[in-house]
């Protein structure tokens, strides 16, 4: 059996304790809106909290705190429908601002966050792509804060939208959005793999614009 995590969770989710008190209230015959008042939370969360999370025995739902609580982590284990898919205001805005298609009802563009100047160096291609204009997973997490600071629902981590593009069967944005994205990948790297991978970009000291005097005429050993 999986250990139980009895860590308080955020107020969204019932902790091990108010589960305790809901199978206290339920063996003594308290009703739903009661147990909620009691509780302080919302009749419609005891509700799906009795039905999804309750144990049968001779036929008959029981509630018990330590089955409800194992339920519920094995519940959120499982792969959930991407958050996009199921949420068209939250899908549109992050597919606009990945695409850089940002404006405000009267029309007028939203300027997306600053991206360093171009410097060109070795890929002088890249110049032309659309991540020019466009914002990245983690600048759009975050700007939703800004945007929709009282709105619980309009929130998505960045690596949530990554799943979103790579993650075969997610399906929540649209594929063609991979080109915005600042590396262009069509597949996403694992984070140890890129953190180990040496750096392909000429940097300044090796560039002959940047070469200093005396490498000229090799008058200092070394150059």
């Amino acid at each position: 059996m999986t250990p139980l995590n009895f860590d308080d969770p955020t107020g969204r989710y019932l902790s091990f304790v108010e589960r305790e008190e809901i199978a206290l209230l339920r063996a003594r015959d308290k009703g739903v809106r009661e147990i909620a008042r009691m509780i302080g939370r919302d009749p419609g969360t005891v509700s799906r909290e009795l039905r999804r999370n309750a144990a049968t025995r001779g036929g008959k739902p029981v509630y018990r705190a330590v089955v409800a609580q194992w339920k519920a982590q094995q519940a959120a284990k499982r792969p959930k429908t991407a958050k996009p898919a199921s949420d068209e205001r939250l899908r549109e805005y992050v597919q606009d601002r990945l695409a850089g298609n940002v404006r405000r009802p009267d029309g007028t563009v939203v300027a997306g966050p600053r991206t360093p100047p171009w410097k060109g160096l070795n890929k002088p291609h890249r110049q032309d792509r659309r991540w020019s204009t466009a914002w990245s997973p983690e600048q759009i997490a975050h700007r939703l804060k800004v945007d929709f600071p009282d709105d619980e629902f309009m929130r998505i981590s960045h690596e949530a939208i990554y799943q979103c593009l790579f993650i075969e069967g997610r399906g929540a944005l649209k594929r063609e959005l991979v080109t915005c994205l600042r590396t262009g990948r069509a597949l996403r790297e694992p984070r140890v793999r890129s953190r180990n991978k040496p750096q392909g970009h000429i940097t300044a000291d090796v560039v002959l614009s940047e070469r200093p005097a005396e490498a000229e005429d090799r008058a200092v050993p070394g150059h």
